[in-house]
């Protein structure tokens, strides 16, 4: 299996590179919470009931200590934290969360090991292949 990507050419004359053209992962499918639980009692003695109810309360835990400001480290897999965008006061005594605070939001940084070759390489990244997503063979465009 590979990561797809689809091309697309940069399109905005006000920013640098237009007119070039990137790759953009895409994402053919989505797999559940539940498709996960199923793929993990294939691979182990573990119940899907009990792996379901440990998968959901570890989203109820998981919330409780990222909003107490703690970061949470999963051993294998990575880190979450909540991190936020503020704007600027004049002073110290200015800032306020309810006019400073603008966003709020949590970062995942997936576990990362050193290689044989002395590469960062991430968890989820290890032997990750790319490759361009095919095309579909009916042309849909009137003409």
């Amino acid at each position: 299996m590979a990561v797809f990507y689809r091309l697309y050419q940069n399109n905005n004359e006000k920013v640098g590179q237009y007119k070039m053209w990137y790759g953009r992962a895409v994402m053919v499918n989505k797999v559940t919470t539940n498709d996960l639980a199923k793929i993990i009692e294939a691979n182990c003695t573990v119940k899907r009931a009990d792996i379901l109810a440990v998968l959901s309360e570890l989203a109820v835990v998981m919330t409780k200590e990222l909003q107490d400001s703690k970061r949470v480290a999963l051993d294998g897999f990575g880190s979450f934290r909540i991190v936020m965008s503020t704007t600027p006061s004049a002073s110290a005594k200015e800032f306020s969360a309810a006019s400073n605070v603008k966003r709020v939001r949590v970062v995942f940084s997936p576990e990362a090991h050193i290689d044989s070759t002395g590469r960062y390489i991430k968890t989820f990244l290890d032997g990750c292949r790319v490759a361009e997503l095919p095309k579909n063979d009916v042309d849909k465009t009137e003409e």
